[in-house]
C-alpha cells in the first residue's frame, strides 16, 4: 500500500496555514471496548466528555485497532500494520522491576534493552518526528511506546521532545509505582512503596477484595500524576504548536481505583469489582473533561485538534464464582469457546457492560471485538459537528493523516492512508482494506465489509460479510469460495509470503527477558 499523495486541497490547507498549525492531542486508550462508551450504546457508565468530543466532531464506525497493546502501539508511531513480522521487536515486560528487586540499576537494563533492540535505521520516520520536523513540540504522557520495556534512547529516537510515565507496561499492571520516568531520570513517587505498583489479584474473593483496597504503600495513584503532567505540558506550550501523546493506564486492569465513584454506589446491577472498574472507565471520561476544559480556559480549543480512540478491543480484568470467568467461557454450560464454532459474546459470557458493543470476540482475537475501536476526531472549525464516517481506517493511518495535515512526505513503505479529507468533508481515498494479526492467526477486512479470517491453529478460513453479520455468526465460505480468494491472496501478501506472520506468539514475537 502507499499513502495518499499530499495534494489537491490547497483552500483548505491555506486556511489551516492562515489561522496557524493545530495542535493535535491523541488520547490512546487502554482496552477500552468501544462498547463502554455512552455514546456508542453504553447502558451502565455514562461517558459524556467523550460523548461530547463525538457530538462536536466525526465518529468512525469501522475504525481498527491492534489485537494486543504493544503491536497497536508500534503501529500507531511507526504506520506499519502488524502482520508483517519482521517491522520492529517487541521487548519483554517488568525489565524495570529489577531496580525494585535490587537486582540491576536503571543503567544496566536499558544498555541490555538497547542491546537487544539495535541501530534504528536513519531512513526510518516515526510518529513525533514528523510533528518535530515541522515545527512542533512533542510530548509523551502515560504507558510510554510500545513496550513492553522501552528505553529512553529508543524515545529520544522516536522523536520525543518530553515524555513522563512508565517504561515498562508489566509494571504499569498496578496504578501505584514507586516510581516513573522523566526524559531518562527515575522520579521516585513518595508513599508509594509496592515493588509490584500495588497490582491487584483478578479473582474476586473476599481475601482479595482485602488486599485490593489495603491502601499501604499507595498513595498516589498513578493515572492522576499523568493528568498533572498533561495540564501541565498543555499550559507550558500553548503559545507554540504542540503534539501530545496520551497512552493512558485506563481502564486496562486489574481492577484497581482510589475510589468508588458516586454513580455507582448503589447500582445494583454491579457486584462490587464491577462497580470498581466502572469507576476506572469513569475516570477516563472525567480526565477528558479535564482536558477539555484546560483547553476552552487557555483560549485555544478552537485550534486543537482532539482524537479519541483505543489500541484494541475489550478485555475484562475480573472474575467472581457465578458472574464471570476467566479465562472467559460459557457461563452457561460452563465450556470453553473454540473460537471457530464458539465464541465470546458478552451475554453468554457473563459481561454486564457489554464492552465489545455485541460484537464476537476480545483482545488477542482476531473476531471484531478483539480488533474495532472507538475512534472520534473534534477540530472546531474543521469537522462538521455530529458526523459519522463509515469509512475504512486503521491504526497506522493516523501517521499518514498527520503526515497529509503538516505537508510531510512519508516513505512509500508505511502502510497507511490519509484519512484527513474525511475529516475535512473532501473527497479522497481510502484503505482498500486492513489487516492485523492477532493470538489465533491474522485476518482482513474489506471496504466494502468483506472478512477473512485465518485460524492458524487448524489451518482454516472463515468468510464473513459485515455489514450483514455485525456479530459474526454466519461463517460463509463454502457458498462463497470465490469472494474469499481476492482477499486471501492479499493477506498472504500483507503477512510476507507466511500466514504465520500474523499469528502473534510468545515465543517467535517476544525478545527474551532481560535478567
Amino acid at each position: 500500500m502507499t499513502i495518499l499523495a499530499v495534494a489537491g486541497c490547497s483552500s483548505k490547507k491555506d486556511k489551516i496555514e492562515e489561522k496557524g498549525k493545530p495542535n493535535v492531542i491523541l488520547i490512546y486508550a487502554d482496552d477500552l471496548g468501544r462498547g463502554l462508551l455512552s455514546t456508542e450504546g453504553q447502558k451502565i457508565i455514562k461517558t459524556p466528555n467523550i460523548d461530547g468530543l463525538a457530538r462536536e466532531g466525526m465518529r468512525f464506525e469501522n475504525a481498527y485497532g491492534a489485537m494486543l497493546c504493544a503491536p497497536a502501539r508500534a503501529s500507531l508511531i511507526t504506520g506499519y500494520h502488524d502482520a508483517h513480522g519482521n517491522r520492529w521487536k517487541i521487548t519483554s515486560g517488568n525489565a524495570y522491576s529489577n531496580i525494585s528487586k535490587g537486582k540491576m540499576g536503571q543503567e544496566e537494563i536499558e544498555s541490555k534493552l538497547n542491546e537487544q533492540l539495535g541501530e534504528t535505521p536513519i531512513e526510518e520516520v516515526f510518529l513525533a518526528e514528523i510533528f518535530k520536523s515541522t515545527g512542533y513540540v512533542t510530548g509523551e504522557i502515560g504507558k510510554l511506546e510500545w513496550g513492553f520495556s522501552a528505553t529512553d534512547k529508543q524515545m529520544q529516537r522516536h522523536g520525543w521532545d518530553y515524555y513522563y510515565g512508565f517504561l515498562d507496561h508489566e509494571r504499569c499492571h498496578g496504578f501505584y509505582p514507586p516510581f516513573l520516568f522523566e526524559n531518562g531520570k527515575l522520579i521516585e513517587i513518595e508513599g508509594n512503596t509496592r515493588a509490584d505498583s500495588g497490582k491487584s489479584t483478578e479473582l474476586e474473593t473476599e481475601e482479595t477484595y482485602n488486599e485490593r483496597w489495603n491502601m499501604e504503600g499507595k498513595t498516589t495513584y498513578s493515572q492522576n500524576l499523568f493528568l498533572e503532567k498533561i495540564i501541565g505540558f498543555i499550559r507550558k506550550n500553548k503559545d507554540r504548536p504542540f503534539f501530545l501523546y496520551h497512552p493512558t493506564q485506563l481502564p486496562h486492569g486489574p481492577v484497581a481505583i482510589p475510589e468508588v465513584h458516586e454513580e455507582f454506589v448503589n447500582d445494583e446491577r454491579l457486584t462490587q469489582i464491577e462497580k470498581e472498574y466502572a469507576s476506572m472507565v469513569k475516570m477516563l471520561d472525567d480526565h477528558v473533561g479535564n482536558i477539555m476544559n484546560e483547553l476552552k480556559t487557555l483560549g485555544i480549543d478552537d485550534n486543537t485538534m482532539v482524537i479519541f480512540t483505543s489500541d484494541n478491543g475489550h478485555e475484562i480484568y475480573y472474575s467472581q464464582e457465578g458472574r464471570i470467568l476467566k479465562p472467559v467461557r460459557n457461563m452457561e454450560t460452563g465450556e470453553f469457546f473454540d473460537n471457530i464454532d464458539t465464541k465470546f459474546y458478552s451475554g453468554i459470557a457473563g459481561d454486564v457492560f457489554d464492552g465489545n458493543d455485541g460484537m464476537a470476540g476480545i483482545k488477542r482475537s482476531n473476531w471484531e471485538g478483539g480488533v474495532r475501536v472507538p475512534l472520534i476526531v473534534r477540530w472546531p472549525g474543521k469537522i462538521k459537528p455530529g458526523a459519522t464516517s463509515n469509512t475504512l481506517v486503521a491504526n497506522y493511518d493516523f501517521m499518514a493523516t498527520m503526515a497529509h495535515l503538516l505537508d510531510y512526505k512519508v516513505p512509500e513503505a508505511k502502510d497507511g492512508v490519509s484519512y484527513l479529507p474525511e475529516l475535512l468533508g473532501q473527497k479522497g481515498r481510502s484503505q482498500e482494506y486492513v489487516v492485523y494479526s492477532s493470538f489465533i492467526g491474522p485476518a482482513i477486512v474489506t471496504h466494502d465489509g468483506w472478512k477473512l479470517r485465518y485460524f492458524a491453529p487448524k489451518d482454516i478460513f472463515q468468510l464473513y460479510f459485515l455489514p450483514n453479520d455485525y456479530r459474526e455468526e454466519c461463517n460463509i465460505i463454502t457458498q462463497k469460495k470465490e469472494k474469499a480468494e481476492e482477499p486471501k491472496s492479499i493477506l498472504i501478501e500483507e503477512c510476507g509470503g507466511d500466514l504465520n506472520n500474523g499469528w502473534f506468539t510468545y515465543d517467535r514475537n517476544i525478545l527474551p527477558s532481560i535478567k
